[in-house]
């Protein structure tokens, strides 16, 4: 569901999904007298206690992201209104204007940190004074996805990146692929047909998944190419990720 109103029954337990949610979100909850798990990604709260701590300093605080996308909107909802702006682009960076002396920016996690370093460096121009996070904001599985993408993507005929269409980093890695030399490069989510007719033309394929895709989805997507092809598995990893969350 998206939203609280849509549970009609209200004694089912409700989990907030790792995008995080507004602080509005655990409030109605709080008052619908509902159970809720937040599992927001402690990567995600860590962008938000930042917004948190640097608008109690009084900065004013730009987040750079995606409008609309889930992570965005939870993230401009741990501020109180006005004291958090958005910027999505080059394009923005240059044309935003904003009087206040303290200023500061946090990223959504799930860009790509292509996208991000061009519009850092347009808000480092105009504001020399701007403050920035401490460590990159960017999610360790997202920045280790793209650099394992444009490392094979140059050797492939045709890429595939498992994810959701409402995935931001599945369609970051779409575009990376495509930068990186492969420019036949798509998205399969849950409702794509393999399209085997063309895949047949070529003889390598390159797999990826956004960060939050199940592995289930990769196993069963080369399983499918297993029953028309004789298929020969190369992995390649960048970096050993070894990193653990605790339960929420």
């Amino acid at each position: 569901v998206e939203e609280l109103d849509e549970i009609k029954d209200k004694s089912r337990p409700v989990i907030f999904s790792a995008h995080g949610v507004p602080k509005s979100i655990p409030e109605q909850a709080n008052t619908l007298k509902m159970d809720y798990i937040d599992a927001t990604c402690p990567l995600v709260s860590k962008v938000h206690r930042e917004a948190e701590n640097l608008n109690k300093n009084g900065f004013h605080v730009i987040l750079i992201g995606h409008k609309n996308h889930p992570e965005v909107i939870g993230t401009m909802g741990q501020l109180p209104k006005g004291s958090i702006d958005l910027v999505e682009s080059v394009e923005d960076a240059k044309n935003y204007i904003n009087s206040k002396d303290k200023l500061a920016f946090v990223t959504q996690t799930t860009l790509s940190v292509d996208d991000t370093k061009d519009i850092i460096r347009e808000l480092q121009i105009k504001f020399p004074e701007i403050k920035q996070p401490k460590k990159e904001d960017i999610c360790y599985a997202t920045t280790n996805r793209q650099l394992a993408v444009k490392k094979i993507a140059e050797n492939c005929d045709m890429f595939f990146v498992i994810g959701s269409r409402n995935s931001s980093n599945s369609m970051r890695l779409v575009e990376v692929a495509k930068k990186s030399g492969c420019e036949n490069s798509r998205l399969i989510h849950s409702e794509s047909d393999v399209p085997f007719d063309e895949i047949k033309k070529y003889n390598t394929i390159g797999i990826s998944s956004g960060a939050s895709a199940p592995e289930i989805l990769v196993d069963n997507f080369i399983n499918s190419l297993k029953k028309q092809f004789t298929v020969a598995i190369e992995e390649v990893e960048i970096v050993k990720e070894n990193i653990i969350f605790k339960i929420p």
